[in-house]
């Protein structure tokens, strides 16, 4: 169940800061920010770590349904989905923007009273 309305449930949420908590999965997402990627030109870009590994991150990702893949013949392309990030953005990262811009809004207007009454 949604604690907003059109913003996903809680596990879907969690999944995705779960899959966003760890830097090899970002890092995963900004490859494929630009273009989808055959699972092995994934791979060759973490030649710090075995291909199983970085499988493993891929999958983490799929679950968080931020990344989608699709066979094209023996291949599989992997693409980002953004509309995860999109949601967690809105729900999370835009109130509490909207709130911060809020607070320092009445701070400049209460600097600017204290200026005028002083004056």
């Amino acid at each position: 169940m949604s604690l907003v309305e059109g913003t996903g449930s809680n596990e879907s949420d969690d999944a995705v800061f779960k899959a966003l908590a760890n830097s090899t999965r970002r890092r995963i997402l900004d490859l494929l920010r630009t273009q989808p990627r055959t699972t092995g030109e994934v791979c060759d870009e973490f030649s710090d770590l075995d291909r199983t590994t970085v499988l493993q991150h891929i999958r983490v990702l799929e679950g968080a349904e931020l990344v989608t893949g699709r066979r094209d013949g023996r291949t599989r392309l992997l693409a980002l989905a953004p509309l995860p990030i999109k949601r967690i953005h809105d729900r999370w990262i835009g109130e509490y923007t909207r709130a911060a811009v809020g607070l320092l809004a009445q701070l400049d207007d209460d600097a600017q009273q204290s200026d005028t009454q002083q004056h």
